[in-house]
């Protein structure tokens, strides 16, 4: 019986690809013990559990990019994170540890090399974080998302994905209809991530009327923090067009099949679970730390599948020229997504599963 211990979580773009790596180890090995180590204040309290799998929890170390007091606590509190995660470590007698970046990672790989523990590591984004960059130092595997990412031996695998996503069973017409939209009509799915996006969220309330007036039907997944139930969150246009708020969608799969076009953040996980589905995205990245989510997108904007506006120029009349000059355009609307399909591995949960069991 193979034990593993997966560490990853924050948001989905590293809860994601941990799910979809643990449900293909189960699937290759069904009596494999998995344990998910993360942190209380993350994504990962919710989504692992319901996904099926046990989750521990460690104090979190977020790495101070100021002088504060949180830098001066930082030796105690990554002491104490490590010394909980190795007895994570012990207690699932694991005989391999995965991580997938983020805070919660680094106490992990830490707890792992003092256990004499192999690991491997995933990086999601094109630029790894310090997480990763501290894990792949003494790795025994370490898969990438993108060609261009710089870890010491690392190796393309893509991005680990739910197979609702990789092996789709929704077609448009009933995704729509799941979400009381009309079966026939162009659909724009905005989603700002896990977290939502405010900038997006202002320019699609500012493009709204002229969209729905365009025919164009909306599904609009705000996010948790910015879901008010109280305002309405149905509205019908002139043209009979609807625009409907969700807060969050627990599979995005169906999300993705309901879409003609996506207007989103360029999170790793956005940029290729849309491109496995054919679904072309204006990309509007976040302009925060070093420009990462610009970079995720650039291959795909490149190629033609995808269209990237700087979040500083993200607006509503931007917006409605955008996305009706996209849906107004069939062939190039197929063509992108065509460019889509073609341009990233589905089957990197498989493949980094293999790893994994390689490494024990």
């Amino acid at each position: 019986m193979t034990s593993v211990v997966l560490a990853g979580g924050g948001t989905a773009g590293h809860t994601s690809p941990l799910i979809a790596t643990a449900k293909a180890l189960l699937a290759t090995r069904p009596d494999a013990t998995i344990v998910c180590v993360g942190t209380a204040r993350g994504l990962e309290t919710r989504v692992i559990p319901e996904a099926g799998l046990d989750l521990e929890l460690i104090t979190p170390v977020p790495l101070p990019r100021t002088l504060n007091l949180d830098l001066v606590k930082l030796p105690y509190t990554l002491t104490r994170s490590v010394l909980e995660a190795r007895r994570v470590i012990r207690r699932a007698r694991a005989d391999v540890v995965v991580g997938f970046g983020g805070y919660v990672s680094i106490p992990v790989y830490l707890a792992a090399r003092l256990a004499r523990v192999p690991v491997v590591v995933h990086e999601a984004n094109k630029l790894p974080g310090i997480a990763n960059k501290i894990g792949a130092r003494s790795a025994k595997f370490v898969g990438t998302t993108f060609r261009e990412t710089q870890l010491p031996g690392g190796v393309l695998v893509g991005m680990p994905m739910s197979r609702s996503i990789t092996h789709p069973s929704v077609g448009a017409q009933e995704a729509r209809s799941r979400f009381g939209l009309d079966p026939e009509r162009p659909t724009l799915l905005v989603s700002g991530g896990s977290q939502g996006a405010v900038r997006i969220n202002d320019a699609v309330a500012e493009a709204r009327d002229e969209l729905l007036a365009a025919g164009i039907q909306i599904l609009h997944v705000l996010g948790p923090k910015n879901f008010d139930d109280t305002v309405h969150t149905v509205v019908t246009g002139d043209s009979g067009a609807q625009y409907r708020q969700v807060a969050f969608v627990s599979d995005m799969a169906v999300a993705y099949a309901a879409a003609d076009l996506m207007v989103g953040r360029a999170g790793a996980g956005t940029v290729m679970e849309t491109a496995v589905s054919g679904l072309p995205v204006v990309f509007v990245p976040l302009p925060w730390g070093n420009g990462e989510q610009g970079r995720n997108a650039a291959e795909l904007v490149a190629a033609g599948g995808g269209v990237l506006v700087p979040d500083g120029e993200i607006s509503g009349a931007r917006l409605v020229d955008v996305v009706t000059e996209i849906l107004g355009d069939r062939q190039r609307l197929a063509q992108m997504s065509a460019t889509c399909r073609d341009l990233y591995p589905a089957d990197a949960a498989e493949v980094l599963a293999a790893a994994i069991i390689d490494a024990v």
